[in-house]
């Protein structure tokens, strides 16, 4: 989809996009950058759900700290270093889960340049959500948890339900359209296969899911529902127009160089639209 002002990718999309989309030199900076910012994640979440950081921002905002109930006892060395109650020690491998999927996904997948400043801002973005999801956990007026955190509750089941799936959709559909790629007989081709034969961005559908799910399992229904209507509306709005707005620039691009050298990449943009009307759901699969 062209962008309305028939402008191109680089004059409306590209300040909208949040990589440096056909720029794939390395970046060991910027990658150390969301790296280093990623991990520091955990530790910060493990202080408000262990230590009682933001407290006192809750209390002077008229909550009540949500007291923790009794320590998870797995009789391994988790139990001294964590001391956090089932359900809290879920939410925190929450926070860890995500954490290393991005730095892998970062680490080996990800081909584009992150600038520093993108590394870090996607870090922080991250980390926000995150204390988000452990603040109002801890907060008794709107944790999810209902009867002192005893052991399973339906909002911890359901979030940590799509949790799960989410990032197996996620992580699963991008080692696959990984491997595709990494084959250089692959060149040029469209990935229509695997998990992306279900939508075309079912990566930002998996994304979606365990966000929501993190975000049941520690606020409950209503701060699910706002975290799925805010990552809904941002992928639907932006994050699919842009790589639209890119991919199809891409095809006009291609189509137009004759030099025999580029023979496959000529042929991308047949492929991507056989790929649209061979999978026509760009974002859920079988609804839209």
């Amino acid at each position: 989809m062209s962008a309305p002002t028939g402008k191109s990718y680089d004059e409306t999309s590209r300040n909208k996009d949040n990589i440096r989309r056909g720029i794939k030199d390395p970046s060991p900076i910027g990658t150390a950058c969301f790296v280093g910012s990623r991990a520091l994640d955990p530790f910060l979440q493990y202080g408000i759900l262990a230590k009682g950081f933001g407290g006192n921002v809750i209390e002077k905002l008229g909550g009540q700290v949500l007291p923790q109930g009794p320590a998870l006892i797995t009789n391994t060395p988790l139990d001294s270093l964590l001391g956090l109650s089932p359900y809290r020690s879920i939410i925190f491998g929450m926070s860890v889960g995500s954490m290393l999927k991005q730095n892998i996904h970062c680490a080996t997948i990800m081909q584009e340049q992150m600038p520093p400043q993108f590394g870090l801002a996607v870090g922080a973005f991250n980390s926000f959500f995150n204390s988000l999801n452990s603040l109002f956990f801890v907060c008794a007026q709107t944790s999810a948890s209902t009867n002192g955190e005893h052991f399973p509750q339906t909002p911890l089941i359901v979030g940590s339900s799509l949790y799960v799936i989410g990032m197996a959709l996620e992580f699963g559909s991008e080692i696959q359209r990984h491997a595709f790629k990494k084959d250089k007989k692959n060149k040029g081709q469209v990935y229509e296969g695997g998990l992306f034969g279900l939508s075309r961005h079912i990566n930002y559908f998996g994304y979606t899911l365990w966000r929501t799910g993190y975000a049941i399992a520690s606020g409950g229904w209503t701060w699910g529902a706002v975290t799925a209507s805010w990552f809904v509306g941002d992928f639907t709005l932006r994050g699919i127009p842009v790589l639209q707005h890119y991919l199809e620039e891409r095809v006009s691009r291609l189509r137009k160089q004759l030099h025999m050298s580029y023979a496959n990449d000529s042929q991308y943009g047949e492929k991507y639209e056989h790929y649209k009307t061979a999978v026509p759901y760009k974002f859920v699969p079988f609804v839209y």
